[in-house]
């Protein structure tokens, strides 16, 4: 029978199936990080230990200050920290915490060490572990009782989703990233459109992204309801990954890009849902509203909602408009922003910090903004290419790795009232913070918004000529 990559990655991995259709899994990978000591309490609680160490593999991000020493952080959240570092000792897995310098966001750490690999189950307890997609991995986030059974058993209960392929052709214009791409599929299918949905992602765009475009792709598939997302692999993935600390090497390696060679759906796959796109009409994207799929080009005004004839979403877009301070009918490239953050398992990667210090070289912000590299790695690359000099002569703030004001639970967070141009992946009400208003959008878009003070098309700033 034709397979779907999906189906290869499912059945090969599949142990037994539950007469209500659930699928038992065996689990490749697990990521744990500094939020999942209550996983750790529970099997503890059941004189449970952590089954396969070898396969696990932890990072302290949601909790760590991005600022200083973890001395100077609060008593509370540098527990955190501790906890999971004293879970990895007492369970003999690999974690990094603060200082060390393989730490970093999951999400980052996780393909750039090569833990990521082609045709895996890789979970987390993290909703946006469907990054790891971009490698060929099915790879999706679970729950604390998930986390716990996992750390037990090395498996998982899922039930099989549906399964649908975006196909994005033709070629990016000027000044589009990836985010811009997710963006858009995010405004076409809506933040419920994949509900129920495994995404196969392909197209000429997808051929010609870099990994870490594709991983910012894949990251945010869960904001349009999906549970994985995931790319084929191919030569640029086996090139990624060859020498990654934790990738097969010598005579393994060979086979197992021999093996990988066969990860992709097969001609005559059938799909759920088919969904097409021209990557030529894709714009520079920002969101003006609280959900990813309220989000228009950077040339247009933002959208009426009297003329949106679903009275769900209509009654949405008016209460959005009203939390974030504005107006239908106003040009988005008018509003001024108080802030700018750059980071996240989104856009915290090499290719994103380059992006946004072209923007920044020679210019000066006129608001405040950070850049948060996604790990230790990241953050030493960035510095030997002299892009921290670039940041800092501009104005930008250089932080330490770590989620930072993604999720503000960490000390980083937009005051109330105040509005963020951010390159993270959420901009629901009070995500950044209690009444902070977030503009989703690329790495170049915000370092533009830093040095203009408002909402800039970056081409209008040369970025992509």
């Amino acid at each position: 029978m034709p397979a779907t990559l999906f189906d290869k990655i499912w059945s090969a991995h599949s142990i037994t199936t539950r007469p209500d259709g659930h699928t038992l899994l065996f689990v490749d990978r697990h990521l744990v990080h500094d939020a999942t000591a209550q996983a750790f309490d529970a099997i503890e609680e059941l004189g449970l230990k952590v089954r396969r160490p070898d396969l696990t593999l932890g990072s302290a991000d949601h909790y760590v200050n991005t600022v200083g020493a973890l001395s100077a952080q609060d008593p509370t959240l540098a527990e955190m920290t501790h906890r999971l570092l004293d879970n990895a000792r007492k369970s003999d897995f690999a974690a990094y915490g603060f200082g060390d310098p393989r730490q970093g966001i999951v999400h980052v750490i996780g393909p750039e060490l090569g833990f990521t690999l082609p045709g895996t189950v890789l979970v987390c307890g993290d909703s946006h572990t469907a990054s790891h997609g971009a490698l060929g991995a099915l790879a999706f986030g679970i729950g604390t009782s998930e986390v716990a059974h996992v750390l037990a058993t090395q498996t998982i209960w899922q039930a099989k989703p549906k399964q649908m392929r975006i196909t994005i052709d033709g070629a990016l214009g000027p000044g589009v990233t990836a985010k811009d791409v997710v963006l858009e599929v995010i405004r076409r299918i809506g933040t419920e459109g994949g509900t129920g949905y495994a995404i196969e992602y392909g197209g000429d765009v997808l051929a010609a992204l870099s990994i870490e475009g594709r991983l910012t792709i894949c990251n945010m598939t869960i904001e349009a309801g999906a549970r994985s997302g995931l790319v084929a692999p191919d030569d640029k993935t086996f090139a990624y990954l060859e020498g990654r600390p934790l990738a097969p090497s010598g005579e393994s390696w060979a086979q197992a890009v021999e093996d990988w060679r066969a990860l992709r759906s097969d001609p005559d796959a059938v799909f759920d849902r088919e969904v097409a796109l021209d990557g030529g009409t894709i714009e520079p994207i920002v969101t003006w509203g609280t959900s990813p799929e309220q989000a228009m080009p950077i040339s247009q005004a933002i959208p009426e909602p009297r003329l949106e004839a679903d009275p769900v979403r209509r009654q949405a877009a008016e209460k959005a408009l009203a939390y974030m301070g504005l107006r239908a009918g106003a040009a988005v490239s008018e509003l001024a922003i108080d802030r700018v953050f750059i980071g996240s398992c989104t856009n915290s990667r090499i290719e994103d910090l380059r992006a946004a210090a072209e923007i920044a070289k020679g210019r000066r912000a006129s608001v405040p903004a950070i850049v948060v590299p996604g790990s230790g790695e990241v953050k030493r690359q960035a510095e030997a290419e002299g892009l921290d000099r670039i940041f800092r002569a501009a104005g930008f703030e250089w932080r330490q790795p770590g989620c930072s004001m993604c999720v503000a639970m960490n000390g980083d967070r937009v005051p109330p009232g105040e509005r963020c141009a951010s390159t993270s992946n959420r901009n629901f009400a009070g995500r950044q913070g209690p009444e902070a208003r977030t503009h989703l959008v690329s790495p170049p878009m915000a370092a533009a918004a830093a040095i203009t003070g408002r909402l800039t098309d970056v081409r209008k700033l040369g970025y992509g000529a």
